[in-house]
This record gives structure tokens, C-alpha cells and sequence, in this order.
């Protein structure tokens, strides 16, 4: 999204799901929350699903955005398993501090798209790009099976996700010491097994 306009629609869109669900996401409410004129979000997106699948997709480049091993320009002082545990462990971090609106959304999204094909469609395309970056670094680091791996690491942070979020682990958010220590932890059972 370059324009700043689908930006913006799309920002206010994910405001609004992360604050009332989708619910109350309507093109109407995102023009409100976006300060723009009456219909400037339908000449941008339609019908619903659209605007559901012009959120996604910005949330996936909010979230990847500048992220070194997410945009292929990883440190190269690192090995491949610790550059995996600081890339799980910031990332769940963000999500959970200064990207929880944006986590929020997601998880949302996510429950729509068991009932809308279209959007699980879209979600699932997204999604395949964490598998593949995932399955690329855990090759580094050794696994044998990279893509089964790396679906058990999105498995596990997606719970962290969730639990830290939505569940019952909500009141106790995990500090990046935390998460890097257990990202560790979860690594190593998962690449020392025998």
C-alpha cells in the first residue's frame, strides 16, 4: 500500500476491529475514524470483503515492515538459531506492546475466515509467507523436517499470541526476557529431539 489513502482507510479499518470487532466495522465507521468524507472508503473498497482482505494485508505489512529477517536483510553476527530465537521473541513481543492493536485485529480476522472462504483464502496466502521464512531459517538451524517445524513454531506462537492476548494469560503479559527465554526453550525441543 503505497497511496496514502488505502493506507489510512485500511488503518482506521484495523482501529476499528481491534476496538469493536467486526461488528462495528462498516464503511461508513471507517470514514468516521479515518477523517475522511462520507463514501471515501466504498470508492476505495466495495463490499465488505473487501475491506476485510485490504486490512489483512495491512496488517501483514505493518508487522513485517523494517523487520530485518522478515524482509531478507537478516544480521549476518548472528548464528541461524539465534537469530531465530531474537526474531520469535521481538516479533511476539511487538505483537503483544506496541502491535497488540494490530494482534487484536488478526485474531478477529482470523475467526471470520473460518466462515468466509474468500477470506481465508487471503489469510492463508499471507500466512504461507511466515511458513516459508520460518522453514528457511529452522533449514539453517538444522531441522529435518523444516516445513513441518517450522507450522509447529507458528502453532506455538500463535497460542502465545492468543493466551497473552485473548486468553486466560491475558493479565500477565510476558517481558522480552520472557519470550526469549522460552522462545529458546521451545526451540530446543523442538531441533534437539531425538
Amino acid at each position: 500500500m503505497t497511496s496514502p489513502r488505502p493506507s489510512l482507510i485500511a488503518d482506521a479499518a484495523i482501529a476499528l476491529i481491534a476496538e469493536r470487532g467486526l461488528r462495528g466495522l462498516t464503511h461508513r465507521a471507517v470514514d468516521q475514524e479515518a477523517g475522511l468524507p462520507a463514501g471515501s472508503t466504498s470508492n476505495l473498497a466495495r463490499t465488505r470483503a473487501a475491506l476485510l482482505d485490504l486490512a489483512l494485508n495491512r496488517i501483514v505489512e505493518r508487522e513485517t515492515r523494517d523487520h530485518p529477517v522478515l524482509t531478507g536483510a537478516p544480521p549476518a553476527d548472528a548464528s541461524p538459531r539465534d537469530l531465530l530465537v531474537q526474531a520469535g521473541a521481538g516479533l511476539l513481543h511487538q505483537a503483544l506492546t506496541t502491535g497488540r492493536t494490530l494482534t487484536l485485529a488478526r485474531l478477529e480476522l482470523a475467526l471470520e475466515a473460518t466462515r468466509r472462504p474468500e477470506l481465508r483464502t487471503g489469510y492463508d496466502r499471507l500466512g504461507a509467507r511466515f511458513t516459508d521464512i520460518a522453514a528457511a531459517l529452522l533449514a539453517q538451524c538444522g531441522s529435518t523436517d523444516a516445513v513441518a517445524d517450522a507450522r509447529r513454531l507458528i502453532r506455538w506462537c500463535d497460542g502465545v499470541l492468543f493466551n497473552s492476548t485473548a486468553g486466560s494469560g491475558h493479565t500477565h503479559l510476558p517481558t522480552l526476557e520472557e519470550l526469549y527465554e522460552e522462545t529458546a526453550r521451545y526451540l530446543a525441543a523442538l531441533l534437539d529431539r531425538a
